[in-house]
């Protein structure tokens, strides 16, 4: 029985990918080969010699010690894509409610309780102070065409929108897959010169940190709308305070509230809401289920964080699976000991990340003990698994 421990309350629809493999999960599970996680920080948690790997339901990661799982030869996997609908949903709200002024004239609708028959009159009255543009016919520019910026982009266009998107690293799945209507910017300028509405969705790095700021607001167009349901931190909390108070930005709609920016006029804050469905949260749990689950049974990689995506057929009666340091003579090494205890490599696939690597091999016999410590006495080797 393989154990998998659930930090936080993860779907059980999801997790149940796991019973065929006869795995025991939940938060009390004690050595875990595998864990599961959404929101909970685990910066300060002390991880057993057992785990495996960590399976992020969602695709930020900010929440987990990618360094120190990397040294430790614990594959992190996130889960892109699994929550792409409910957030590109909640975008198409955050566009209508940042140009129809929906809130405050939902609040203000509220106040006239206890006026009687005179609420209609009222009503007319004062729904003027609540008007505002159509959609249809204006600019968005997408900052970001991944699983949800190639959603979004798809959507506004059915929605009458002009779309410009910007992303120097798209992929060719997500260029097969956005719209042919969308204007392709080769320079991020052209989101800010033309687009009415502007919305973001890159990961936050040190260097994405504060990508909306007073000089990027300054090249946009007066009285431009911004979206925020990617990270707080994209967005300079005081520059886009600023920009309020002066006119340049007529809205701001983020995900992510910081004291910074609630209550302030012209910031619609609304409290990270864009994974939450149930849809979603089946989703991003089937599929860490899956990536975990692939991982520990036949040692394949896919959606990792911190590590190559390495995945190969099974073609040999043992496979082994190695993270080492991603430095020269290691692999001539590995392969020297199949020579030296005369096996022969059935397959094998390797591949780096930055400064870590990962290298699969098919064979169809040997001593597992004695492979294992050949392979660990390698310098730079830091975790074998024979599967």
């Amino acid at each position: 029985m393989k154990n998998i421990k659930t930090y936080n309350k993860i779907s059980k629809k999801g997790l149940a990918v796991l019973d065929k493999g006869g795995y025991t999960y939940g938060d009390e599970v004690e050595n875990p080969v595998g864990a599961v996680v959404r929101s909970a920080a685990l910066h300060d948690t002390e991880f057993p010699e057992s785990l495996l790997a960590i399976a992020r339901a969602g695709a930020g990661t900010n929440n987990i010690p990618i360094d120190r799982c990397s040294e430790n030869g614990i594959v992190v996997f996130n889960t892109p894509g699994a929550n792409a609908n409910a957030v590109k949903e909640l975008v198409i709200a955050g566009l209508l409610i940042s140009s129809r002024r929906i809130v405050p004239a939902i609040e203000w609708a509220g106040t006239l309780k206890g006026n009687g028959a005179e609420v209609g009159k009222m009503v007319e009255k004062g729904k003027g102070a609540f008007a505002g543009p159509e959609i249809s016919g204006k600019s968005l520019g997408i900052i970001g065409l991944g699983a949800i910026g190639v959603r979004v982009a798809n959507a506004a266009n059915h929605l009458g929108m002009k779309v410009y998107g910007y992303d120097p690293y798209l992929s060719v799945d997500a260029a097969w897959n956005l719209t042919h209507n969308a204007i392709h910017a080769m320079d991020i300028k052209e989101i800010y010169e033309n687009c009415d509405y502007i919305t973001i969705h890159v990961p936050l790095t040190p260097e994405t940190k504060g990508f909306i700021n007073s000089a990027a607001i300054a090249s946009m167009k007066d009285g431009v709308r911004i979206l925020n349901f990617s990270r707080a931190d994209l967005v300079d909390s005081n520059d886009i305070l600023a920009a309020l108070d002066n006119g340049k930005v007529a809205c701001y709609v983020t995900d992510f509230p910081t004291d910074e920016v609630l209550g302030k006029d012209g910031v619609i804050a609304i409290p990270h809401l864009g994974a939450s469905t149930p849809e979603s949260e089946d989703n991003c749990a089937k599929m860490a289920a899956e990536e975990l689950s692939d991982y520990i049974e036949n040692g394949n990689i896919t959606n990792s964080v911190n590590l190559p995506n390495v995945s190969m057929p099974r073609s040999g009666k043992l496979r082994l699976c190695i993270i080492h340091k991603n430095v020269p003579t290691i692999l001539t090494q590995i392969t020297q000991t199949m020579g030296n205890d005369n096996i022969n490599i059935e397959n094998m696939l390797n591949k780096s990340k930055k400064e870590f690597a990962y290298t699969l091999l098919d064979i169809n016999d040997g001593d597992k003990d004695k492979l294992e410590a050949e392979l660990k006495a390698i310098d730079g080797v830091i975790r074998v698994r024979i599967v």
